[in-house]
């Protein structure tokens, strides 16, 4: 199998191999972190340690799930520690540059593009992306990987290494949070 030769060449620390998986999971990686930290610098910071790590690991990846699932595991848990670490760091400038002086939230569309939204998308994505880092983390990682990126049930079951129905519990939740949150900012515009 494919996979499993790229595997051998990079447990053998081969850099044409790391050069393929880099080719092959850079978008994905790329994309997951975005939608997560929601800045592309930062994104591009993470996507960069994120493949240090798997070069760094992959003498511990047992072949057990997917080298895809994997390496989503990895990028949720490193960009969850980067925002553990950036909200420790800089808690009272991070709220204040989402927030305006009476606790609403900003309506600038800030620089941020993710690169599956279409321009004419972009202000409402940016609301949309606001409120999803106001859910609980499990909701928010649940819902980027099914709604953004994509996977189904059973592959986000699989990265979180939870079960089909805790998936389903965090969706239903994340969509009840998000249909608060967003209705909220409809109904004030009005």
């Amino acid at each position: 199998m494919v996979e499993e030769h790229l595997i051998d060449q990079l447990k053998n620390k081969q850099q044409s191999a790391f050069k393929q998986l880099v080719e092959l999971y850079q978008h994905m990686v790329f994309n997951t972190a975005l939608s997560m930290v929601q800045n592309r610098e930062e994104a591009e910071d993470i996507a960069q340690e994120i493949f240090i790590q798997i070069y760094e690991s992959i003498q511990k990846f047992k072949g057990e799930s997917k080298l895809s699932t994997w390496i989503y595991r990895i990028t949720i848990t490193k960009v969850l520690d980067w925002q553990r670490h950036k909200q420790r760091k800089k808690r009272f400038a991070l709220i204040t540059s989402l927030f305006g002086a009476n606790n609403e939230v900003e309506r600038d569309v800030p620089d941020f593009t993710h690169p599956g939204v279409l321009m004419e998308n972009k202000e409402r994505s940016v609301i949309l992306f606001k409120a999803l880092d106001k859910l609980p983390e499990n909701q928010k990682i649940a819902f980027v990987l099914n709604k953004v990126e994509g996977q189904s049930y059973q592959e986000v079951a699989d990265i979180m290494e939870t079960t089909v129905g805790a998936v389903e519990s965090y969706m239903h939740r994340a969509k009840q949070n998000l249909r608060k949150q967003l209705e909220t900012y409809y109904y004030a515009d009005k």
